[in-house]
């Protein structure tokens, strides 16, 4: 017997939270979250997504123990302004039983009829700031901070359940090493004489703030075209700024502007915390800050997190200026790869910024989708 059950406790959804620390115990490529951060996430009275956005938790147990979880997430924005009849789903873990997973899904086929919406999609999180889709290549590759990691047996559920995939996404690896940067470094000392641009670097997490606004409007106007985009409220951006700015290397955050002070074109990349987080095994204390701290100071690896161009300037090379500045910030820094995080398959303007750098495609991920029935 499977059975399903709501949560609503704070226990509870310690219990969900910590469910794959079990099933991926061992594991030497999973990389577990801080649980405390988790936990955090979905509490509606500390994540502002909850105001655009409703979820549903449930585990799944067999024999009095816990086979597997599902969030059920309805983005109301989406929904209803976006006018896309579709349910999400997220955070979905799974021991190898096909019949955990049907019941888990059955749950999203019921709220989604309650609601009136048409198709099922996931693995997703709330918004365009969460992890997305399942492993459909990679397995023997370490994961990322703001990426799920997976058993291949996922895959291999959903198809035996009638899902079809929705949307693919790559994620690849540039060697330091096999990036030409005295063409972009000749390109870049062009632009800024004759337009005008100018690279703008940081040295502490108080200086990057004012342009954070700026930044996310930049980056809903660079990828509102894309089918996953839905767009991010100013509550959403200021908890981005507390969670996640004060954590960057400012180091690692690069913007450029145009003559008039206009910004054009970010980027922001992380140190890899994936060591890190394994280390700290989802806490804090008394010894995770210390690793998380170490990570973020010396590091060999980078992840690049967050790019974005305004439309009217994709053609203009400004990414030079970027990669320009960050390569001189890298070198000294003594990193020698970067990751790419996942990026829309079909994506081809992200796809052309990465192009020259020889990146190696070392992952695969989708999401898969249902019409409900």
């Amino acid at each position: 017997m499977i059975r399903i059950k709501e949560i609503n406790s704070k226990s509870e959804m310690k219990q969900f939270v910590k469910f794959p620390f079990k099933l991926y115990k061992n594991n030497n490529y999973w990389v577990p979250p801080i649980i405390q951060d988790e936990l955090d996430g979905f509490d509606a009275s500390k994540n502002p997504v909850f105001k655009q956005a409703s979820a549903k938790y449930f585990l799944a147990y067999k024999q009095n123990k816990i086979v597997g979880r599902i969030a059920v997430i309805i983005n109301h924005t989406e929904v209803n302004i976006q006018k896309i009849k579709k349910i999400r789903f997220g955070w979905f873990d799974v021991v190898d039983d096909v019949e955990v997973t049907k019941a888990l899904l059955k749950k999203v086929t019921e709220i989604a009829k309650e609601n009136n919406l048409e198709k099922m999609e996931g693995p997703i999180g709330f918004s365009n700031m969460d992890k997305v889709g399942v492993l459909t290549k990679g397995y023997d590759k370490i994961g990322k901070m703001v990426t799920w990691y997976n058993h291949p047996y996922y895959v291999s559920h959903f198809q035996e359940l009638g899902f079809e995939i929705g949307k693919e996404y790559l994620e690849t690896t540039i060697l330091i090493k096999d990036i030409n940067i005295e063409k972009y470094s000749k390109f870049a000392a062009i632009l800024k004489q004759r337009y005008g641009y100018k690279a703008l670097n940081f040295t502490s997490s108080k200086e990057v703030m004012p342009y954070v606004e700026e930044m996310f409007k930049l980056f809903e106007k660079a990828y509102s075209k894309l089918e996953t985009f839905v767009p991010i409220s100013d509550e959403q951006v200021a908890f981005f700024k507390k969670k996640y700015i004060s954590f960057i290397n400012p180091e690692y955050i690069k913007f450029v502007v145009d003559k008039d002070g206009k910004l054009v074109s970010f980027a922001i990349l992380m140190p890899s915390f994936a060591k890190a987080l394994q280390k700290a095994k989802g806490k804090l204390f008394p010894f995770g800050l210390f690793h998380l701290l170490k990570a973020k100071k010396k590091n060999d690896t980078v992840v690049s997190y967050l790019i974005g161009i305004d439309p009217e300037y994709q053609s203009k090379g400004v990414t030079a200026i970027v990669f320009d500045e960050f390569y001189k910030t890298v070198i000294k820094n003594n990193i020698t790869k970067m990751v790419i995080t996942p990026m829309l398959k079909n994506n081809e303007e992200i796809h052309k910024i990465w192009r020259h750098f020889n990146p190696v495609i070392d992952k695969e991920r989708a999401t898969f989708t249902k019409k409900i029935n």
